[in-house]
């Protein structure tokens, strides 16, 4: 599951992660949800011999898919986490996963450790290494009755690593650098060719550090939030609850 994130690097230093020329201007973003404009990449398609077009865009979507295919988005779930097992079949994820992969990029994630079936202890998850990651996404642009269209995307989940699963049974699907790429090119690799992709970071990859209730609210978006705060802890025995399959199922700005 991945229902909270950061991105506090520089747009300097996001462009050079993600192989882009340049990005437009952007402040450390510290509790990023569902329903906000996130940044995305994509394959900018085949380059004309001798091009110097860059071969990958970025734009701002709309955090939570929304399928080409759905009339009323009112009573649709909100598709902010695509499971990777069997997305390629599923029919909000089919068209996306064969026709626009993306790359969400990050500084983290933030989980919650279950307590009794409610939400607990709350951890900021981050590479042991430091620096960025980036998320597999999946992008649809959805057309409203209106004629306007909205891009939106769902950031991929796997079953936890070591370093998550006694927080909760899912995570994020990393996507290393030297994978960009394959990762990118829907026009050469179909989602089987894609699918090794699809797995739990390595053992040790992130580190899970304790922090308050901050994070909890929305509109808590200061780098306090990401203070180690271990009062609370919850016990690592503690198994999180399964959580229900609904779960996984205009102009943005990033200010």
């Amino acid at each position: 599951m991945c229902g909270r994130f950061a991105l506090t690097a520089t747009p300097d230093q996001t462009a050079a992660f993600l192989g882009l020329a340049e990005l437009d201007d952007f402040p450390a973003r510290y509790n990023i949800a569902p329903t906000q404009p996130v940044l995305a990449v994509l394959s900018a398609g085949p380059q004309a011999p001798g091009s110097n077009r860059p071969d990958r865009t970025a734009l701002l979507v709309r955090w939570g898919l929304i399928p080409a295919w759905v009339k009323e988005t009112r009573g649709f779930p909100l598709l902010f986490n695509a499971r990777s097992e069997g997305a390629s079949e599923k029919a909000s994820f089919r068209a996306a996963m064969r026709h626009r992969r993306a790359l969400v990029p990050a500084s983290g994630f933030y989980e919650w450790q279950q307590a009794g079936g409610r939400r607990g202890q709350p951890f900021w998850v981050r590479p042991k290494r430091g620096g960025l990651i980036a998320f597999a996404a999946l992008v649809e642009t959805y057309a409203e009755p209106g004629g306007s269209e909205m891009d939106t995307c769902a950031i991929m989940t796997t079953s936890a690593n070591a370093d998550v699963a006694d927080i909760h049974e899912r995570m994020p699907v990393v996507i290393e650098p030297q994978d960009f790429s394959r990762w990118l090119d829907c026009r050469t690799q179909e989602p089987r060719d894609v699918a090794g992709l699809l797995r739990p970071a390595d053992p040790g990859f992130f580190e899970a550090v304790p922090v308050s209730d901050l994070v909890n609210k929305v509109a808590n978006t200061g780098p306090e939030i990401q203070d180690e705060h271990t009062a609370s802890v919850v016990p690592a025995a503690a198994k999180p609850k399964p959580r229900k399959a609904g779960a996984d199922e205009g102009q943005m700005t990033l200010f």
